[in-house]
């Protein structure tokens, strides 16, 4: 693509002319040169502050309900706000309360597939599908959960002539905003400050389940609908053809005055060349005519409104309009970040939820981050966002818009901003990554494996050892990037090639669907058991804690993995000469931009506080080579993609760093 410019984002120097004295006492008039254009304060323009009325989301359900009486096909329904606070429930008489999930060819230990559950499972099935749909869809591009299914598979596009393709560019994310992250806000029935703030949790991660569609309001995303009304909570496993699919019918009537714009639908955006999938539903084959009836005329009689513990009392609720205070995310103030682009979480109180402090680990680190390094690892972070091409947004050669986390090598969090209509879901993954990077590139990494509470997770480092024929693997000798750990978790490798082992931290092919990737879901089964089983029992039996994983703690309470760990791309560890101090993780747009913004803005940060950056090259993740049937496989360490920046025709720009 063309690169085009734009207004530099440093400030241009004053053009200073001096006269010139000449022919006895005279002097030469002294010209005043025009003054500089001003140097834009912002870059980005803030989404209209639009939300969904109690009125919007009757009329949501009940176009639904049209639609599903029309298909003889009984569904709940569900209608989020864009941080996902859940909206309204509506459950139809006779609905199919259960859930399975499809099974795979050989499953081996406890896994999610091949689980049938009770009623009402259906219900958080719903609420998922909703969730997706907003917290993947901005105001530059329109995802739905048929586009999560199409990313997140082994191979991408997914389909039986896409065998010896690599994993979807998002692989691993259905398993983000977890029932038990830490970072996620839960529902609070007392009502008051900070009960609305998001990001709100997903019963069951991210869903790859036709059914789930965004909601816009004036071009803006105000929520999502999903639908479950067949039993079967799966995915799309062949793209090839088009499906005729009850639940997305029905979810795309209770789209009608809230579509998404067509314009920035997945089927308008390519990722590597092949268009992404939006909907195989088409309003001309609504079956529904006529205008829906009144919410009054089907509540009680078609069905009612439900209570799902830990996340709806039952009623109907306005949304909250995102940028405002009582959504939890906002624009920041000049005290809380220097870029007055940025966007905060927040508390509903006006306080940030995630304030740049410096790192907490100085029982374990000699010189620990202070705050003003993790500042500037933001700051840089963000700049080279502000400048970066967005790989999945429209129109063209818009800007990238993400989320950005800091942790230190405990994993707690030393700061998060985000631009300000980043997709929701990559606030969560930012963090998710971030810790990743921290964790793998620990030299406690290996024992603390070994330590878990699942038999599973403690078998992946001997394993991993193994595989590398490698002893010191996870034992700190080897810098760790997101992408890196990506490349050992898929079911083939090197990625896509069939006929290779699965790597260490994957399960064999025969084993591996989008609900079973191996470590990534070993490490939070537990959580999503106990979190499912309250659920089911209305609850009767413990939640899940705020706290993903059964590792051991590195101090009491927290451990380095608090919202489970993330397998693509787009964070780096931060060093301190040879010593790890920390790490960077960034999502919202293409992995190979998300890449590039964490490692120059770990790079770059070294501009402004000496000594920290990148980790030394000689212990990149790239220096691993892997010997598989005679030849040598090497990792990647990060990927930068071709024409990066809107204000430059520069290339290579990782290259060398």
């Amino acid at each position: 693509m063309r690169s085009r410019s734009i207004l530099s984002f440093v400030s241009a120097a004053a053009l200073i002319v001096s006269g010139c004295g000449g022919g006895g006492s005279s002097t030469s008039p002294v010209v005043t040169p025009p003054p500089p254009p001003p140097t834009p304060s912002t870059v980005y323009q803030p989404p209209a502050q639009e939300a969904l009325t109690v009125a919007d989301v009757q009329q949501v359900i009940a176009q639904s309900v049209a639609e599903a009486q029309a298909r003889n096909r009984p569904a709940t329904i569900a209608v989020v706000d864009r941080v996902g606070n859940l909206l309204a429930l509506f459950t139809m008489n006779n609905a199919d309360l259960t859930l399975r999930i499809p099974n795979v060819t050989t499953p081996i230990g406890a896994t999610l597939p091949g689980l049938t559950l009770g009623a009402p499972a259906a219900l958080p099935g719903a609420v998922s599908k909703a969730v997706t749909a907003a917290y993947l869809s901005s105001s530059g591009n329109a995802f739905s959960t048929r586009t999560a299914s199409q990313i997140v598979q082994e191979h991408f596009p997914p389909s039986p002539n896409a065998v010896g393709l690599e994993s979807g560019p998002l692989f691993g994310v259905q398993f983000s905003s977890l029932p038990c992250s830490d970072l996620v806000s839960r529902f609070n029935p007392g009502g008051g400050a900070g009960a609305l703030i998001g990001p709100k949790r997903t019963p069951l991660g991210l869903s790859a389940d036709p059914g789930g569609l965004a909601l816009y309001k004036n071009g803006v995303v105000v929520g999502g609908i999903g639908v479950m009304a067949d039993g079967v909570y799966g995915f799309d496993s062949n793209i090839l053809d088009v499906d005729n699919d009850d639940e997305e019918y029905i979810a795309l009537a209770g789209t009608r005055s809230f579509e998404a714009p067509t314009a920035i639908r997945a089927d308008r955006i390519s990722v590597d060349g092949t268009l992404l999938r939006y909907s195989d539903a088409t309003p001309d084959k609504l079956r529904a005519t006529g205008a829906a009836p009144a919410f009054s005329a089907i509540n009680g009689v078609a069905g009612a409104l439900s209570a799902l513990t830990g996340y709806s009392s039952g009623a109907i609720i306005a949304g909250t309009p995102y940028g405002s205070e009582a959504s939890g995310i906002r624009a920041s103030t000049a005290s809380e970040f220097s870029n007055r682009d940025a966007f905060i979480l927040s508390d509903g109180s006006g306080n940030n939820r995630f304030p740049i402090r410096a790192g907490t680990d100085g029982a374990a680190v000699s010189q620990p981050l202070s705050a003003a390094e993790a500042r500037a690892i933001l700051e840089e972070a963000f700049l080279i966002m502000s400048r970066a091409r967005a790989q999945i947004r429209q129109p063209l050669d818009s800007r990238a818009q993400v989320s950005i986390s800091v942790v230190d090598t405990f994993g707690a969090i030393l700061g998060v901003v985000r631009s300000p209509d980043a997709p929701i879901f990559g606030i969560d993954v930012s963090l998710q990554k971030a810790r990743t990077a921290a964790f793998f590139s620990n030299a406690n990494a290996a024992s603390e494996l070994s330590a878990n509470g699942s038999a599973a997770v403690r078998n992946r480092a001997p394993v991993a050892q193994a595989f590398f024929n490698n002893a010191n693997i996870f034992k700190g000798q080897t810098a760790w990037s997101a992408r890196a750990i990506g490349n050992i978790a898929r079911p083939y490798f090197p990625d896509g090639e069939v006929g290779r082992p699965q790597g260490p931290l994957s399960v064999p092919i025969g084993s591996f669907n989008p609900f079973n990737t191996g470590l990534q879901s070993e490490l939070v089964f537990d959580n999503l058991v106990s979190h499912v089983t309250y659920l089911l029992t209305g609850g009767g039996s413990a939640d899940t804690p705020a706290r993903c994983t059964l590792s051991p703690d590195v101090v009491p309470g927290q451990n380095r993995l608090q919202n489970g760990i993330q397998i693509f791309p787009g964070a780096v560890p931060i060093y301190r000469g040879s010593t790890l101090i920390g790490a960077v993780g960034v999502s919202g747009d293409g992995i190979d931009q998300d890449d590039m913004i964490a490692f120059l803005g770990a790079n770059n940060a070294g501009t402004k506080s000496a000594g920290i950056g990148n980790a030394p090259s000689t212990v990149r993740s790239d220096q691993l080579v892997v010997q598989i049937t005679g030849a040598g496989v090497r990792l990647r360490y990060v990927g930068c993609p071709f024409a990066p920046f809107l204000d430059t025709s520069e290339q290579n720009v990782c290259q060398g760093r």
